[in-house]
């Protein structure tokens, strides 16, 4: 059912965990219709440098969705001693496996690390992480594609479009202007017919812009920037941010929150992404479908 402009106190709950869920199934059915009939499965490959928990946590999530989906996982796990040049020759030897469709570096890189040479390793029909110039160059150019969309930011398009939330003729604000996230968004909403203002550091006045829009993208990585009386009545708000935030009501001694100040916005807004369970599953699913979409052009 499509969203619409709701009463004050009445947004609907844009779900990101049901929604990433539906697209790991679809996923999963596509991989299945391919094995049945002989062929190879999808690869993704993690590459994956020094010991941080948090980024180990994101490479075993990754490793579980890819058994759920059918999709065949390889990894490479190098320490914090390992040179640059180490981690270059483990993206390369991806990049050579025919098995291999997809090559993933899970970032932050150990410091002194140019990410941007480890990166370029990556060759650009194996980047599903959509992170390559030439992907976000094509998908800043009118009447070309990008082989692969950053996968938050195709994750954001993915719930507007599954709810039904109208995206042509409206206006879009995205705060934050990331390569990851805020950039790749800004123009994904542009391309499919909304005016878009990119809010930032900058911008003189971002609460005035944001209440202007008739669709908000949070992703400034600020704990809820984003107050109630920024949004629009009735606007669909998508709050990428997910930030610990103390709270000594809890048994970890803080809670998650994202950019949007969420209990704020969901008396004002008609549609909410919550936090967690809002983009954060999405991303997963996305990195999914563009594995899969890798395989099926190597066919």
């Amino acid at each position: 059912t499509r969203i619409r402009a709701s009463s004050p106190g009445a947004a609907s709950i844009i779900d990101g965990k049901l929604t990433a869920g539906q697209i790991r199934q679809e996923v999963a059915l596509a991989v299945s219709a391919l094995t049945s009939k002989g062929l190879r499965p999808p690869g993704l490959a993690v590459v994956l440098v020094g010991e941080r928990k948090d980024s180990a946590t994101y490479v075993r999530n990754k490793k579980l969705a890819c058994e759920e989906a059918g999709i065949v996982s390889f990894g490479t796990d190098l320490p914090d001693t390992a040179t640059q040049q180490q981690v270059i020759d483990a993206v390369k030897a991806f990049a050579d496996d025919p098995n291999v469709d997809g090559i993933l570096v899970q970032l932050p890189l150990p410091d002194g690390m140019d990410e941007r040479a480890v990166l370029s390793a990556v060759p650009i029909e194996k980047d599903v992480d959509g992170f390559d110039p030439l992907n976000l160059g094509m998908l800043a150019t009118r009447g070309t594609e990008p082989l692969f969309v950053p996968c938050t930011a195709a994750g954001c398009l993915e719930l507007l479009q599954r709810y039904d939330v109208p995206i042509r003729g409206k206006v879009a604000a995205v705060v934050g202007r990331s390569n990851i996230v805020g950039t790749p968004t800004a123009m994904l909403l542009q391309n499919a017919g909304a005016t878009v203002t990119v809010v930032h550091s900058q911008t003189p006045d971002a609460k005035a812009v944001c209440a202007n829009a008739d669709i908000v993208v949070a992703a400034c990585g600020v704990p809820e920037m984003v107050r109630g009386d920024w949004i629009k009545p009735g606007a669909a708000v998508i709050d990428v941010g997910i930030n610990a935030k103390d709270d000594p009501t809890k048994k970890r001694g803080y809670r998650l929150v994202g950019d949007v100040a969420f209990d704020e916005a969901k008396e004002v807004a008609g549609a909410i992404t919550p936090v967690p369970g809002g983009v954060g599953p999405m991303t997963i699913a996305m990195l999914l479908k563009n594995t899969l979409d890798a395989r099926m052009r190597s066919s």
